[in-house]
């Protein structure tokens, strides 16, 4: 008579492993939340986007002896009273914003940026108020997770 020793694993230890890695798996998503992760970085797109576009606008006024480009609208606060959207480089602006001198022959910008979630045919998602004292305030109203991005110079 021949004794056999098989070792195995039971199907019980095999469904034990696989609940505890899905446990675990399901620990590290919730940790990193891959939503949060995306919409802040978005939102760092936005913060460096509206920066790129307020500091063209300066270096072209430096360029101008202080003159600003022509349409910039005049109100109190970005988004909201008197802000208007930018217009898209190369497109029709109609009511937006024309900002497609900082673009020409790639001066200040090599294209005006756009808004990561834009759905607008024309605008870039991004807004810009110059107030009564000269500022500029270019701002994100599509920023996400209740963030307020806004620079003004």
């Amino acid at each position: 008579m021949q004794n056999i020793n098989q070792k195995a694993f039971t199907l019980l230890e095999i469904l034990l492993v696989i609940a505890l890695i899905a446990i675990l798996a399901g620990i590290v998503i919730v940790a990193i939340n891959p939503a949060k992760q995306t919409a802040d970085a978005r939102n760092t797109q936005r913060i460096s986007d509206i920066n790129t576009i307020l500091n063209a606008i300066y270096q072209y006024s430096i360029d101008n002896n202080g003159d600003m480009p022509d349409g910039i609208p005049t109100g109190t606060e970005c988004p909201g009273i008197g802000s208007s959207e930018i217009c898209q480089y190369d497109a029709s602006c109609g009511n937006y914003v024309d900002l497609s001198i900082l673009a020409t022959n790639q001066k200040y910008l090599v294209s005006i940026p756009i808004d990561p979630q834009n759905l607008s045919t024309n605008g870039t998602g991004y807004n810009m108020v110059k107030t009564v004292n000269n500022r500029i305030i270019v701002c994100a109203p599509l920023a996400e997770r209740e963030a307020v991005i806004e620079v003004s110079k």
